[in-house]
């Protein structure tokens, strides 16, 4: 399926007040909690305006899962709690990729 209108990208701040701006691939509610899969974004080269190459080896570049937490009646993305939520919505996310690619072979 074609991507119509382009990937999103979510800028959060962490407790330090940097700023990383992240590409949103997928969302997944579990438990009455939703969470959000996304990856840092690639900036693109200066020169040619292509995204730069990226060495998925490095431990700044990886899947980042976050949650979606209420805060004095506002959305906030944060951490998950645990080692175990995360490793459970790693594998919810990493059963629909699998199921996806199944589904377009």
């Amino acid at each position: 399926m074609e991507d119509l209108f382009g990937p999103d990208f979510i800028t959060v701040t962490d407790e330090d007040g940097n700023e990383f701006e992240l590409e949103l691939v997928d969302t997944l509610e579990h438990g009455g909690v939703t969470y959000y899969a996304m990856f840092p974004a690639v900036a693109a080269d200066e020169e040619t305006g292509e995204p730069r190459d990226v060495d998925v080896d490095d431990e700044e570049y990886g899947l980042v899962i976050m949650k979606v937490v209420q805060e004095g009646g506002e959305e906030l993305l944060s951490t998950l709690d645990s080692d175990e939520e995360l490793d459970t919505v790693y594998d919810l996310f990493m059963e629909r990729l699998f199921q996806d690619e199944e589904e377009s072979e």
